[in-house]
């Protein structure tokens, strides 16, 4: 079923939701966020993926995307795919006590949908959000970088690891950035060009 938020300028910079199913904690372990950034590094490298701010939480993903040789649907599609096979093989692999449960979680969701195999990890919708002004890109961004001071995770957004919150406070960052222009004396936690 749609949502009404669809990406038509495969070009344009995006707010995107990554949500896994049933809202499952998966994030909560980091061998699953680290195959979430080795994806993203990958798409960067490969996809023509730019990434301007992020943030991974327990059960979603927010993140400022845009793709430079037009194709960010497919690009999308491509790392929720290789994304679920590799977090699916790893839950098999790893010392996973939840293992059962959240496999069981993941093929009731498959079921669900015609278009699933066994198991389906990531909702099928995305949220994206066309960026269409400054204002809105800084809104965005902060409400990126809030999430896990909103979630009671970390006092500064700064000090959460999986977040682009790093990189704008000049902290060493999982993910390379296409830097932004932001006036500092606006929002504070924001870097500028450098």
């Amino acid at each position: 079923m749609s949502t009404g938020y669809k990406i038509v300028d495969q070009e344009a910079l995006h707010y995107i939701t990554f949500q896994v199913v049933n809202w499952v904690d998966l994030f909560t372990r980091q061998v699953y966020r680290d195959i979430v950034i080795d994806s993203l590094k990958f798409c960067q490298t490969n996809k023509g993926l730019e990434i301007y701010a992020f943030v991974i939480m327990s059960n979603h993903i927010h993140i400022l995307l845009r793709s430079n040789i037009g194709k960010l649907s497919d690009t999308i599609r491509e790392f929720k795919s290789f994304t679920a096979k590799q977090i699916l093989l790893a839950i098999e692999m790893e010392q996973e006590s939840r293992r059962d449960w959240m496999l069981n979680l993941f093929e009731f969701a498959a079921k669900q949908h015609k278009r699933n195999e066994k198991f389906q990890v990531w909702t099928h919708e995305n949220h994206a959000e066309l960026i269409y002004s400054d204002k809105f890109i800084f809104q965005k961004i902060n409400y990126i970088h809030e999430n896990p001071v909103r979630a009671g995770i970390v006092e500064n957004p700064e000090d959460y690891l999986y977040s682009s919150a790093r990189d704008f406070a000049g902290k060493p960052c999982l993910l390379d950035l296409v830097p932004v222009y932001v006036p500092t004396e606006k929002i504070p936690i924001m870097r500028t060009v450098r």
